[in-house]
């Protein structure tokens, strides 16, 4: 009898259907349906997508154009405005979802924190607060170098509130890539933690980011954002000196960046208390 290979394995064709109970409460009931959407998309794109940011989202102006395609440039939405938190968080919290959850989070100590859509709200306003408090403006650069903590998405959603782009910077990366990723980007303020748990271990990032501030490392960086997770010990002193920005693998092992863009409103908020270090501006 022949055995089996890898590769007869993963010819895999067997359908499994969801139960008609949960079939009944979802967007998309059936694959018919699901099909149904795909052939309307392709007949008629700009139709479609036209459609569905009418239902889904809430604009603060209406679009004038669905899509301006001058290849290779695409523009979708053209004139239309609108905020990003105010589509993930606002608009529910004049409905039944204010009180649902909308983050669950475990940490790897196995403490845990659970957000509601107005919970979450206040806390995003809350550091959106701070960051203003802090000098940042519209336009201005955040990195954010953060552990697997809420706070990351928090502090995602309080730049993208204010108009103020970010940088996701990976917790694993070592001061040097740090620093030029900050650099890269111009950073005006860096939002970090005094570390973070990894595979059993304390990761100490704010120490990461004091030894790339190092000899006038970032020149651009006015402040240091901390949130405290570990409750470690950290160093602290004064420093010497369109959407998000996501970071891949560019020439020769240095980064290259890709701007993106975004809707924007600006929204007055709370402060919450962070530690931090303020520099001196320059």
């Amino acid at each position: 009898m022949t055995q089996p290979t890898i590769e007869s394995i993963l010819q895999e064709k067997r359908l499994f259907p969801p139960p008609e109970a949960f079939s009944k409460q979802a967007h998309i009931k059936s694959l018919e349906q699901y099909q149904q959407l795909c052939d309307r998309a392709e007949a008629d794109p700009e139709g479609f997508w036209a459609e569905l940011a009418e239902q889904e989202l809430h604009w603060f102006q209406k679009w004038e154009t669905v899509l301006d395609w001058q290849p290779p440039f695409a523009q979708w939405f053209v004139g239309g405005k609108l905020n990003i938190t105010y589509n993930c968080l606002d608009r529910h919290l004049s409905t039944w979802r204010r009180n649902k959850a909308a983050l669950i989070w475990e940490g790897e100590p196995g403490d845990s924190r659970t957000l509601t859509y107005a919970q979450l709200h206040r806390e995003v306003c809350q550091m959106a607060n701070v960051l203003k408090q802090l000098g940042v403006q519209k336009g201005d650069r955040i990195g954010i170098y953060l552990p697997m903590i809420p706070e990351a998405a928090i502090a995602m959603l309080a730049c993208a509130r204010i108009g103020a782009p970010h940088t996701v910077i990976f917790g694993g990366f070592s001061a040097e890539a740090l620093k030029d990723r900050l650099n890269d980007a111009s950073a005006k303020l860096v939002i970090t933690a005094d570390g973070g748990f990894r595979k059993d271990k304390v990761v100490a990032l704010k120490e990461q980011v004091d030894l790339a501030l190092g000899n006038h490392g970032v020149p651009s960086l006015e402040n240091v954002l901390v949130v405290r997770r570990t409750q470690e010990k950290s160093r602290w002193s004064r420093a010497e000196t369109t959407g998000g920005t996501i970071y891949k693998q560019g020439f020769r092992g240095l980064p290259r960046r890709a701007d993106g863009q975004r809707g924007h409103a600006v929204y007055f908020v709370y402060q919450r208390h962070y530690g931090q270090t303020q520099g001196r501006r320059s």
